[in-house]
C-alpha cells in the first residue's frame, strides 16, 4: 500500500529550499494516503491547500468510496501551516476527489471544484461540482452540481472529470478550466458572470488529457497539456477566445504524462512563464521549475526541485512575491510545499 514508509521529520532542505510536509499518511493511520493537491494565494494572502484524504485505499475516484477533500492553510507565506481542516465529506460509498481551485480577483471569491461519485449508487458516473468561499477561504457553501452546464447529456455514463490544481481568470473577468472527457477528449468551460453560472466551450482540443489554462500577456489563450505516450508535453494557443486552436508539442518540456502547473509572474510590467513539472520522458521523477521571458516560445532558466521521484505538482505566487509550489513526493508518500524567490529561480544564490 502506499504511504507506509516512515519519515524523520516534516523539514527537508535541499541547497537553499525548506521542503515542509503538508500531507502525509505516515501521520495518520486511519487514511491510507493524500493525493492530487491544489493551491492558491488568496485575495488576503492565505496560502490554501487542498488535497485528496484517500482512507480505503490509494485508488482515484471510481475505485475508493471514501475519499474527502482536505485544506491547510498558512497566514505568513508558508512559515506555519494550521492543522488539517475537512471541507468536503461525505457519507461512506459517496467520495469527492481532484481538487482545483480560482479566485475570482474581481470579487475576492474563491472557486473549489472536484469529481463526486455515489458509489452504492451510481458507481462509475461522474459529477462535476464547485463550492466558494467568499472568506478568503475560512469556510466554504453548500456544493452545487454544475454538470449539466459543463458537459453534455450525451456524456452521462462517460469517464469525465476536471483538472486538478487550478483554473485561471483572464483580464476581463472571465474564469476559465479545464476538463477532460476521456471518450471526447479535452475541453474548456468557463463563466462570464463571476461563477453565476458556467458554460461548456463545445470545441474538442487534441491531444490533451489533464491541462492547464492561462491568458498570455497579449491576449492569446494558451493550454499545456499532458499528453499519453509522448514523452512531451503538448501546448495549445488560441487568437479567438477559444473558438479555435493551434497545437504542438514543446520538445523543451519533457514530461512522462503527468499533471503539471503554470503560472503568470509580472515583475516590473514584465510577463514569465513559471512551469513546474516532472521533467522526465517516462518516469515521474526529477520536479524541476522552468522560466519563460517569451511568452513559452523558449524556456530560458530552470532549477531542479527535487531529483527523486515526485508527480502532480502546482504552484501560486505568493503575497511576498516568492513561487509556492506543492509535489507528490517520494512516490505520493509525502505532499510537500516549497517556495522560491524568482531571484533563485533565474540562477542567483
Amino acid at each position: 500500500m502506499i504511504g507506509c514508509k516512515s519519515i524523520s521529520s516534516d523539514f527537508l532542505h535541499n541547497e537553499n529550499l525548506i521542503f515542509t510536509n503538508l500531507f502525509s499518511a505516515n501521520s495518520n493511520q486511519d487514511v491510507s494516503c493524500y493525493r492530487i493537491p491544489a493551491i492558491v494565494t488568496a485575495p488576503n494572502g492565505d496560502i490554501i491547500v487542498a488535497i485528496d484524504e484517500r482512507v480505503p485505499s490509494c485508488g482515484d475516484l471510481k475505485w475508493s468510496n471514501d475519499i474527502n477533500i482536505v485544506i491547510r492553510r498558512s497566514m505568513d507565506n508558508g512559515s506555519t501551516w494550521t492543522k488539517k481542516e475537512r471541507i468536503v465529506d461525505y457519507k461512506l460509498g459517496v467520495s469527492a476527489s481532484d481538487p482545483s481551485m480560482i479566485v475570482d480577483e474581481h470579487t475576492g471569491d474563491i472557486f473549489m471544484f472536484y469529481n463526486y461519485m455515489d458509489l452504492d449508487n451510481e458507481k462509475d458516473v461522474y459529477y462535476l461540482h464547485v463550492i466558494k468561499s467568499t472568506d478568503n477561504g475560512k469556510t466554504w457553501g453548500l456544493p452545487v452540481d454544475i454538470s449539466k452546464q459543463i458537459s453534455k447529456p450525451e456524456w452521462h455514463n462517460d469517464f469525465k472529470f476536471i483538472t486538478s490544481g487550478r483554473g485561471t481568470q483572464t483580464r476581463k473577468g472571465r474564469l476559465l478550466h479545464s476538463m477532460v472527457n476521456l471518450e471526447s477528449g479535452m475541453h474548456i468551460f468557463g463563466s462570464n458572470d463571476h461563477g453565476q453560472s458556467w458554460y461548456l466551450i463545445d470545441l474538442t482540443i487534441a491531444p490533451a488529457n489533464e491541462s492547464k489554462i492561462i491568458e498570455l500577456n497579449d491576449g492569446r489563450w494558451m493550454i499545456n497539456s499532458r499528453v499519453s505516450e509522448k514523452g512531451r508535453r503538448y501546448v495549445h494557443i488560441s487568437e479567438d477566445e477559444g473558438m479555435s486552436w493551434i497545437s504542438k508539442p514543446d520538445e523543451a518540456l519533457i514530461d512522462p504524462s503527468c499533471n503539471a502547473s503554470i503560472l503568470n509572474y509580472n515583475r516590473d510590467g514584465k510577463n514569465i512563464l513559471i512551469f513546474a513539472n516532472a521533467a522526465h520522458t517516462t518516469e515521474r521523477e526529477n520536479m524541476t521549475v522552468r522560466l519563460s521571458y517569451d511568452n513559452g516560445s523558449t524556456w530560458s532558466a530552470s532549477r531542479i526541485i527535487y531529483p527523486g521521484a515526485s508527480a502532480y505538482s502546482t504552484m501560486t505566487v505568493l503575497e511576498n512575491g516568492e513561487i509556492g509550489l506543492v509535489f507528490e513526493k517520494d512516490n505520493y508518500e509525502e505532499n510537500v510545499f516549497v517556495r522560491m524567490p524568482i531571484r533563485w529561480l533565474e540562477g542567483g544564490e
